[in-house]
């Protein structure tokens, strides 16, 4: 049972561009996806994310770069050719259809034996948990039956590389989150690098060995999760990624100095950056006494959450600026508490796009 993506490069992209007439969906795009990962494309709607996926599906032919799948050149295999295959958003199920014809129906279009498919469609069934469904129509089945459906279907195939356009979209949040957990317990099961779509940021971070976050056509950071989270490599990637705090400053002499505060201790100040923005998420910033504080302001608002709730504080600056801060359980102070504000931890990013 696989458990973890490899060192070894399944898909190298190389300096991939695609316009539609004066759009330009992708902009010298390179990245590595390597063997057995779960990888995400994670970006707003434009960002290009979809117009690689169907690069790598062969629905769409770059204008220039080049896509290699191991050795061989994958942009000179037409679709059917390749060890690829696609899960779409819609599932696109036949619903004359029992679920084991589903599954099947790739295999008998390949001309297998009828004793080669039911061994591999009873395989498949079992690695998803729907050997009790076999002989069950789409329409009988919920939203996440549907999608263990297709992505059945998908798998049986063995394909080297799985893509996934938005696979979640159409269920609900409780399913969603079982179906991510779902999603990634079976790609370690199959042991098939997965490239997912998404435009959702949490999906992404909790499914992905690694994700690469898209804006205006261009990758502009890939990375771990963590890495992400906790260094973006620019302003886009950490509003994007997670909820923060945003000062505007610059730095000087390794100090960052905020347009609105003065100079402000505790954040990373990469060689380099001369301005751009303070980095602080919520749960590292702490509430305290007024006179301790890196800054002060006044408590506007408390969110309950259950293990945790948000303090919003509007803070005292030359131009006003709200603050959030994340706190276990049930937070000790009221709107319009008078609060000091201070963190261990921020980085400061620069605020232009790649």
């Amino acid at each position: 049972m696989n458990t973890a993506g490899t060192d070894t490069t399944l898909i190298r992209i190389e300096s991939v561009s695609r316009s539609f007439d004066d759009v330009v969906a992708l902009d010298a795009v390179s990245m590595e996806i390597r063997e057995n990962e779960f990888f995400a494309l994670l970006g707003p709607s434009g960002c290009g994310k979809t117009t690689l996926l169907r690069v790598l599906a062969g629905f769409e032919h770059p204008d220039s770069g080049s896509v290699a799948i191991g050795t061989q050149d994958l942009l000179s295999l037409p679709p059917n050719k390749r060890p690829v295959n696609m899960m779409f958003q819609s599932y696109a199920l036949f619903p004359h259809m029992s679920v084991e014809k589903n599954v099947g129906y790739g295999l008998e279009r390949e001309g297998r034996q009828k004793d080669e498919i039911g061994a591999r469609v009873a395989e498949v069934l079992t690695t998803v948990g729907l050997t009790d469904k076999a002989r069950t129509r789409p329409a009988q089945l919920s939203g996440g039956q549907r999608q263990r459906v297709a992505l059945a279907r998908a798998i049986i195939k063995r394909p080297r590389l799985l893509l996934l356009d938005e696979p979640l979209s159409a269920l609900d949040r409780k399913i969603r989150a079982e179906m991510q957990l779902e999603l990634k317990r079976l790609q370690h099961e199959v042991g098939i690098t997965f490239v997912v779509v998404t435009h959702d940021q949490e999906e992404a971070m909790s499914m992905a060995d690694r994700v690469a976050v898209m804006a205006a056509g261009r990758v502009q950071q890939l990375d771990t999760p963590m890495a992400l989270y906790r260094n973006p490599g620019n302003l886009f990637v950490a509003g994007f990624i997670g909820a923060s705090n945003l000062l505007a400053g610059s730095v000087e002499g390794g100090v960052f100095a905020s347009a609105n505060f003065g100079l402000i201790p505790g954040c990373g100040t990469p060689t380099g950056i001369t301005a751009g923005h303070l980095v602080v998420r919520p749960e590292d910033v702490r509430i305290v006494a007024p006179s301790d504080g890196a800054i002060t302001g006044v408590v506007a608002d408390v969110q309950f959450h259950g293990a945790a709730s948000s303090v919003i504080v509007d803070a005292a600056g030359i131009v006003p600026v709200t603050m959030t801060a994340m706190v276990t359980g049930m937070a000790a102070v009221r709107p319009g508490d008078h609060v000091g504000l201070v963190w261990d931890l921020g980085v400061v990013v620069e605020d232009s796009l790649k």
